[in-house]
C-alpha cells in the first residue's frame, strides 16, 4: 500500500441512542477500496460520518484523518476543502437547477485540475443535456452529474455510495470504465457497493462490514473464489455449475 491517505481509528457513530458504527478502523492509500456488506450494516453511515453529514440527530467519536488532517468535528464544507469528494447514494440533485447550474454552483477555480469543461469532456452526454433539469436526466446521466459535481471539488479521495444502484447493466459498464480511469489517475477511491461484480471490478481490496463493524478484509480474488463467504457476508447464492 502507498503512504496512508485516509486513516480511520475507532470511529463510532450514533443516531440518537442508536449505536450504528462501532469501532471502525481502516487505513488506505491512493488506491481503490470497496466497502461491501448487506443492507443495514453501516456502510452509508460510514460515508456520512467521514464527510460530516450525519444530520441533526447524528454524532460521531473517534478519528478520521485525510493526509494527516483530522476530519471529525469539522463542518462538511471544510471536509470538502480538506480533499474529500462525495457521491451520495440517490445522487441528491436539485429539480430547480439545470445540469450546467449543478456544475457551476460548485465554484471550481478556473485553473483547477477539474473544471466544468473537463467534466463535459469526461461525460459528453452531460454537455448535450446541460440545460436540462438535473432531476429530469436518466439514472445514468444523474450518476454522471453527481460524479462530475464531486470531481469539481478537486478531491484527493472520492467517496462513492452505491454508484451502480438502479442503473441498467450497459450504463454500469460505462461508469465502471470511467471510475477505473479516475482511480488510475492517482485519485483515492472508497466505494460502497452491494453489487459484488461491480465492487470486485473496481477494487482489489474488499472491506466487509457487518452490524456496524469491519468484519473482515479480503481481496476480490479471494472473495470471488469463496461462495461461502459471499453467502455469509452478502447473502449471495452461488450459481449452479450448469448456468455459470
Amino acid at each position: 500500500m502507498s503512504d496512508p491517505l485516509l486513516v480511520v481509528e475507532n470511529l463510532d457513530a450514533y443516531y440518537g441512542s442508536a449505536h450504528v458504527l462501532q469501532g471502525v478502523s481502516l487505513v488506505m492509500g491512493a488506491e481503490p477500496v470497496a466497502v461491501i456488506g448487506r443492507n443495514g450494516m453501516g456502510k452509508t453511515t460510514l460515508c456520512k460520518a467521514l464527510v460530516g453529514v450525519l444530520g441533526v440527530d447524528g454524532r460521531s467519536t473517534g478519528s478520521a484523518r485525510l493526509a494527516g488532517v483530522e476530519l471529525r468535528g469539522k463542518p462538511p464544507h471544510k471536509i470538502v476543502k480538506a480533499g474529500i469528494g462525495y457521491v451520495p447514494q440517490g445522487r441528491r440533485l436539485f429539480q430547480s437547477l439545470t445540469t450546467d447550474e449543478h456544475l457551476q454552483i460548485v465554484g471550481a477555480p478556473a485553473k483547477a485540475a477539474w473544471t466544468p469543461a473537463r467534466v463535459y469532456e469526461l461525460f459528453p452526454r452531460l454537455a448535450e443535456r446541460k440545460n436540462v433539469s438535473g432531476t429530469a436526466l436518466s439514472g445514468g446521466e444523474q450518476e454522471m452529474l453527481s460524479i462530475g459535481r464531486a470531481l469539481l471539488t478537486n478531491p484527493k479521495l472520492l467517496i462513492m455510495d452505491e454508484p451502480s444502484e438502479g442503473l441498467a447493466p450497459t450504463v454500469v459498464e460505462t461508469l465502471i470504465v470511467t471510475i477505473r480511469e479516475l482511480a488510475a489517475s492517482g485519485m483515492g477511491l472508497l466505494v460502497v457497493e452491494q453489487n459484488l461484480g461491480v465492487a470486485t471490478t473496481l477494487a482489489d481490496r474488499m472491506i466487509v462490514m457487518q452490524s456496524g463493524t469491519v468484519a473482515t478484509e479480503t481481496t476480490s480474488a479471494e472473495l470471488l473464489a469463496d461462495p461461502g463467504a459471499q453467502k455469509r457476508y452478502l447473502g449471495v447464492e452461488p450459481l449452479p455449475d450448469a448456468v455459470r
